[in-house]
């Protein structure tokens, strides 16, 4: 999946190989689990308390020693509910860091173009937030991720991200550096930038669409961001430069909460596209929802009214369609993208 998915829910690969162990019954207990595994037995122990503390697994009862695995759709709807509260609570951040930005701007001298404090800097007017951000995509090393939203400034760029071949992100990718990019829907309204979007991605640009972005940024290489200003249009607008714990703590995880939600953009070398129109066929979102509530193979099977054989047949082939590994994967993706009901 899409290992940063699961990832950024607070979950690990060791924890996705456990939680399908439990489902499969596979073991009897800890031990017998952690050859399954074969890892070691602490690391075992630490995976289940962390599947019983996200809720993707129950404590045991009756005198067993495993945990027993909760049903995956929902497990995974009260992690993505987490992390939808975690996003309202960076985006307030956020919103406190512009007004003190908006402060400090307004103690700026006459032309001067930027200013330090307290560990942030600020910079006012579209040249020099411009020129900063230039800056900042040159000195990126091996990532960038990026929010978009319009309006953007006159020409209709933003800051340093769609330029052409040799610089911005043509620049980036032809370095070697991993772009990860989610885009306002009401920003691809101009044809000239779909246009420049797909070139990118055809490129190894990793791109998702999403409805509402919260905020405009640039990061780079995780230890430096680029808050640009909500109006790009605004000549006296300011941008924030930030890095260290506001990075770390807030920025990361706000961006990587968007691109979770986000759908992606296709392409030859973008990522597994979702179902045309955002839908799935029939047949194919009952079998994701069995696989979802954690059925196994004999009971979708009896469900769907076929044998066995045929039931895992149609698995493996809806897991390649939706590049996942695992029946959980698959089924936790469909949840994350809303796929299945549209609750998430």
């Amino acid at each position: 999946m899409i290992e940063a998915e699961l990832h950024y829910l607070g979950l690990g690969a060791t924890e996705e190989r456990a939680y399908e162990a439990l489902l499969e019954e596979r073991a009897e207990g800890a031990e017998e689990l952690a050859r399954h595994l074969r890892l070691p037995r602490d690391e075992v122990d630490a995976a289940l308390d962390r599947l019983v503390e996200h809720g993707l697994a129950l404590p045991p009862r009756g005198g067993g020693t495993l945990p027993r695995p909760a049903a995956p759709a929902a497990a995974i709807r009260t992690l993505i509910h987490r992390r939808q509260a975690e996003l309202h609570m960076k985006s307030a951040e956020l919103e406190r860091l512009r007004m003190t930005a908006d402060q400090l701007a307004g103690r700026l001298t006459a032309g001067a173009p930027a200013a330090r404090t307290g560990g942030i800097e600020v910079i006012t007017g579209q040249r020099a937030i411009g020129e900063r951000a230039d800056d900042l995509l040159a000195s990126a090393e091996r990532e960038v991720v990026i929010l978009d939203r319009p309006p953007y400034a006159k020409g209709g760029r933003g800051y340093g991200t769609f330029h052409g071949p040799g610089t911005g992100i043509g620049g980036l990718l032809d370095r070697g550096v991993t772009v990860r990019t989610v885009l306002d829907r009401d920003g691809l309204a101009a044809p000239e930038r779909i246009r420049t979007l797909n070139a990118l991605v055809e490129r190894g640009l990793r791109a998702r669409v999403a409805p509402a972005v919260p905020t405009r940024l640039i990061a780079v290489d995780r230890r430096t961001a680029l808050l640009p200003p909500g109006d790009a249009a605004d000549p006296k607008a300011s941008a924030l430069v930030v890095g260290d714990a506001l990075l770390r703590h807030a920025l990361v995880p706000l961006f990587e909460t968007v691109w979770d939600r986000a759908a992606p953009v296709g392409g030859p070398r973008a990522e597994q596209p979702p179902p045309a129109g955002g839908a799935l066929p029939p047949e194919q979102r009952e079998l994701l929802a069995l696989l979802a509530a954690g059925l196994k193979d004999e009971a979708i099977a009896r469900r769907l009214g076929v044998h066995v054989h045929t039931a895992r047949r149609r698995i493996s082939r809806l897991l390649e369609s939706l590049g996942a590994e695992t029946r959980f994967q698959a089924g936790a993706r469909a949840t994350l993208r809303g796929w299945l009901d549209g609750s998430c």
